[in-house]
Formats: structure tokens, sequence, C-alpha cells
């Protein structure tokens, strides 16, 4: 199984992570519940197994919780996926939510990069910052080690934006993760 199961403390959050590439249980609870709402559907679409309990300093704002999740997410599935032997490596996906389409593109390269391209027609979705999505994406991104490109097509509702982007990643993810019978690195290099 490829897993890992992280924690990570400081004096903004105390988060404790699993994660299972190929699947099992969910339960989130990060004291965001759009935040929750969104992990919750990343795992389930990505067909991964995600624990996660975040204790973060939401009397100051949801920045810390949201980014430092993504931190520990991101070097969850860069343990998870040790060497990056035998999986397809790139995924693409489109996801459309009601008005909104988003698509996402990813390499699982070890060289991280992020381009985001998303605007957010209303400031909140509940307790969460619309604009913290780029901000967990980043963390997630350089963390992980992935090369990860974002676009929301269009949409007049930041609730769909954001979901349709966060699924789309995870299914992104979920092609790239896909297990191959090669047993080494897609790359000419022969590592990744």
């Amino acid at each position: 199984m490829r897993t890992a199961q992280l924690s990570r403390k400081t004096r903004e959050t105390d988060i404790n992570l699993s994660l299972c590439l190929d699947g099992g249980e969910i339960a989130v609870d990060t004291g965001i519940g759009f935040f929750d709402h969104m992990l919750t559907a990343f795992a389930v679409h990505g067909g991964f197994g995600l624990k996660v309990k975040v204790i973060g300093d939401l009397n100051v704002d949801d920045h810390h919780t949201i980014e430092d999740t993504g931190i520990v997410l991101g070097n969850a599935f860069k343990e998870a996926l040790g060497d990056k032997s035998s999986i397809e490596r790139y995924g693409s996906f489109y996801v459309p939510m009601d008005e909104a389409l988003a698509f996402a593109s990813l390499d699982i390269s070890g060289r991280p990069f992020l381009v985001f391209d998303a605007e957010f027609p209303q400031e909140k979705c509940g307790d969460y910052t619309s604009a913290m999505t780029v901000e967990f994406m980043r963390a997630f991104a350089y963390n992980s080690g992935i090369t990860l490109h974002i676009k929301s097509m269009y949409g007049y509702n930041s609730h769909h934006i954001i979901e349709a982007i966060y699924k789309a990643v995870a299914h992104a993810l979920k092609v790239a993760v896909k297990k191959t019978d090669t047993g080494k690195p897609l790359s000419t290099k022969g590592v990744l």
C-alpha cells in the first residue's frame, strides 16, 4: 500500500494526516466547514484514503490552517509515491460544476511548479476565503514535487468554481498515480 502518516506542529497549526493513494477511510476535520467539504471531495474523487485533523489559529483567519494543510498533504503525497516508479506520472482532467468548468493538468515530476488561473466572484464560501485556493494548491504542489496547472474556464459562483478545481486536481492525480507494470519511473533519465 502506498501510504504516509505525517504530523506537523507549529505555533499556528497542529496537523495530523494520513494518506493512502489506493483508497480507504475518509475523515476530515479542519475547523473550516467548506475546506472540510473540499478535502473530502478531493479524497472521494481521487480515490484516496485521507484522514486529516487540524487545530489552527482560526481566531486570526483561515490562512495558516489551509496553507499548512497543503504543506502536509503535499509531503504525504511525496512520501507515499516513493521513487515514483510504476506510475502513469501525467494526468489531466476537466470537471464541470453547474455553470463552472475547471481544468487541471499535472506532472509528478519532482519539479514543483504551479500555474493558477482562476478568479472568484465571491470573496468567501462560508468561513473559507476563496483566495486561499491558490495558497493551498501552491503549498500542495511545491511540497509534493508536482508540476500543477489549474485553470477556471468560466463560472460565476465561487463555490462551484472552487469545488470544480479541487475535483479536477483530484481526478488528474487519480490518473497520474495509477500503477503501471513497468517497475521503473516514466522518464528518459531513468529517475524522477
